[in-house]
């Protein structure tokens, strides 16, 4: 299992209205029901996503924005890291040491989380 420790950043919210609006389809591609938002860490180096991750391709549901989502754990929970293809490629709005973590609930309230907070994600 790899572990990957970042320190916790303010996003731009962009998840947050796609993972509302597309709840369905992630649900379908994860079996759960998303929080409408994203954890975001910032990492000491950067990171790509592993071969062969789950996908949302930008077919399946009428838009341009493919997503990887990559299975993890945050504070025991399941969760996904979530990248879209403009990102892993170095031409999104995040650098490769910024990762997205999205579960269930809103970790920032959940687990007391502010910015500068260090975190401990877990790759299978």
């Amino acid at each position: 299992m790899a572990t990957l420790r970042g320190k916790v950043v303010s996003g731009a919210g962009n998840f947050s209205f796609w993972i509302d609006k597309l709840h369905a389809h992630y649900l379908r591609k994860t079996g759960m029901s998303l929080f409408p938002g994203t954890l975001n860490l910032q990492l000491d180096q950067p990171w790509s996503v592993p071969p062969r991750p789950l996908r949302l391709e930008a077919q399946e549901y009428g838009g341009t924005v493919s997503v990887n989502l990559v299975p993890c754990s945050v504070f025991g929970r399941a969760a996904f890291i979530l990248r879209t293809d403009a990102n892993e490629d170095g031409r999104g709005h995040h650098a490769k040491t910024i990762i997205e973590i999205a579960t269930e609930v809103k970790l920032r309230d959940c687990y007391h989380l502010e910015d500068g907070d260090m975190v401990d994600v877990h790759i299978p």
